[in-house]
């Protein structure tokens, strides 16, 4: 009679442990599928601002409470990835996309344009970029500009050397180290130049 209470007590113990894990496991899987449903979602609506853009020419948000809205699309031929790129580098723009970073010319223009994401999303295989690797980058005016990878460094972010009003170029810029989980100051910065001049082309609209 003394050891049925005990059996019950530990079948209890394991029924519940058991419950705990299967809710716990359904919680995850909740959650990734989640957080992927909103990065597709985001993908979507940014695909439609910049097909908007590329319309008329003028800036749209994906959604009407973003603090960032696309100002180009990036493309490597090579690592057959493309992004859409938003006009701020700012925490939460930078959840979503690539950035441009504020302070240097934009997408098209004279000088460097620096282009930030995360290590771990959209910028996680960039060092697998080797030189003359292709860049392309599209314009809001619809205007593909090709670039070829001249070389990577590692920086300090508070003394990176980039120059915006050097001669153009891009910068594509990410944290260092990739398998880091803290965020220091160490920079991965893939420069490209840009390829003849008359790889320069219109979209057709």
């Amino acid at each position: 009679m003394s050891k049925r209470p005990k059996r019950s007590v530990a079948a209890l113990f394991w029924a519940a442990t058991i419950s705990l894990c299967l809710v716990f496991g359904t919680w995850q899987l909740g959650q990734g599928l989640y957080i992927k449903a909103k990065a597709e979602l985001a993908q979507l609506l940014l695909d439609r601002a910049w097909a908007r853009t590329l319309r008329d020419g003028e800036p749209h948000k994906a959604w009407s409470w973003a603090d960032a809205w696309p100002v180009a699309k990036i493309e490597f031929p090579s690592l057959g990835t493309s992004h859409i790129v938003l006009s701020n580098a700012s925490g939460e723009a930078l959840a979503f996309g690539p950035g441009h970073l504020s302070g240097t010319p934009l997408p098209g223009e004279r000088g460097t344009t620096v282009i930030a994401a995360h290590r771990d999303t959209h910028f996680s295989n960039i060092r697998e970029l080797e030189s003359d690797d292709v860049v392309i980058l599209t314009t809001q005016d619809g205007t593909r500009r090709e670039y070829k990878i001249s070389g990577a460094r590692i920086v300090d972010a508070r003394q990176s050397g980039i120059d915006p009003h050097a001669e153009t170029a891009l910068a594509i810029v990410t944290c260092y180290p990739f398998d880091a989980k803290e965020r220091g100051p160490l920079r991965y910065v893939v420069f490209a130049i840009p390829a003849r001049d008359e790889n320069a082309s219109q979209l057709p609209m």
